[in-house]
């Protein structure tokens, strides 16, 4: 399948550029990004041609993948859907429900496939429980942290990222947590949001339409020595705790990569395609909008 990169910070160089170069069943047709310049170093790099224009790289493909930030991405995303390309995005789709949709709707319109990169639902061991735990019945309470350093004086390449910035922890690493709740817990009935803590943390109270109720709290902001991801959820089979994520995340995206062949081939929609990113992004909205400004 004739793929489109759109992106070319460190996400795609890590991440979606070595996967999609290294994959049998992949032609890397090119490489589009805000910047030319990088666009260029990037092309060059995966040895793929650079494009000036969207428009023109989604035409040479089959299907596009994105690591731009959301809001950038979901109008990208609806052009390359009317295009007839195939979607792989990243979470989350969409900071607003209304870009969230459009997104869906354009999907439906077009009739193409569509992945949302959830990390842990295409890393083997984390996908692997995340299957088992949604066989089994009854879960009633859930807890899903995650703590990271980005801003907290660890030296990441994403600490220079404006919409991280801008947006925190809640929309990066809250999609992670709701990719692990909604699945087990059911979709969401109510969601209480505030902020405590150290710069951009936020704590999530959710119920479920099931009765079931979960917890999350997310920083990036937190020192490097506290940082840690942490997911479980108890009920009558007893508490189960979310492993280890053991794959580096360029392989888990070619598992993603995978997957929307199956779909695109298969017409059968993958579980976390844009129709859960959309619910997603409406969670997160909600709790946006109970908090204060940061």
């Amino acid at each position: 399948m004739r793929f489109g990169l759109l992106g070319t910070g460190p996400w795609a160089d890590r991440t979606h550029g070595p996967a999609l170069a290294a994959h049998e069943d992949v032609e890397l047709v090119g490489v589009w990004g805000r910047r030319p310049d990088a666009a260029e170093a990037q092309a060059a790099r995966l040895g793929t041609p650079p494009y000036a224009d969207a428009d023109a790289l989604f035409a040479a493909c089959d299907a596009v993948a994105v690591a731009l930030p959301p809001d950038v991405q979901a109008p990208l995303a609806v052009r390359a859907a009317e295009a007839g390309c195939h979607l792989l995005l990243d979470k989350p789709v969409a900071t607003t429900p209304e870009a969230a949709r459009e997104v869906t709707a354009a999907v439906e319109r077009a009739g193409v496939a569509s992945v949302v990169f959830f990390t842990l639902h295409f890393s083997d061991v984390t996908a692997r429980w995340l299957r088992e735990r949604a066989g089994e019945d009854g879960w009633q309470v859930g807890r899903a942290d995650w703590l990271s350093p980005v801003f907290g004086g660890g030296e990441s390449p994403y600490a220079a990222s404006p919409w991280r910035r801008e947006k925190g922890a809640l929309w990066d690493v809250g999609p992670h947590a709701l990719s692990v709740l909604l699945p087990l817990l059911g979709a969401v009935a109510g969601v209480t949001a505030v902020r405590g803590g150290v710069g951009d943390t936020v704590h999530l109270v959710l119920r479920h339409e099931s009765g079931a109720s979960s917890t999350s709290t997310l920083s990036h902001s937190v020192t490097p020595s506290a940082a840690g991801v942490t997911a479980e959820v108890r009920g009558p089979a007893g508490v189960a705790a979310l492993p280890s994520r053991e794959e580096d995340p360029a392989t888990a995206f070619a598992h993603a990569v995978d997957a929307l062949l199956s779909a695109a081939r298969s017409g059968t929609p993958h579980p976390y395609d844009v129709h859960f990113a959309e619910t997603v992004t409406t969670v997160l909205h909600e709790a946006e909008s109970q908090l204060p400004p940061a």
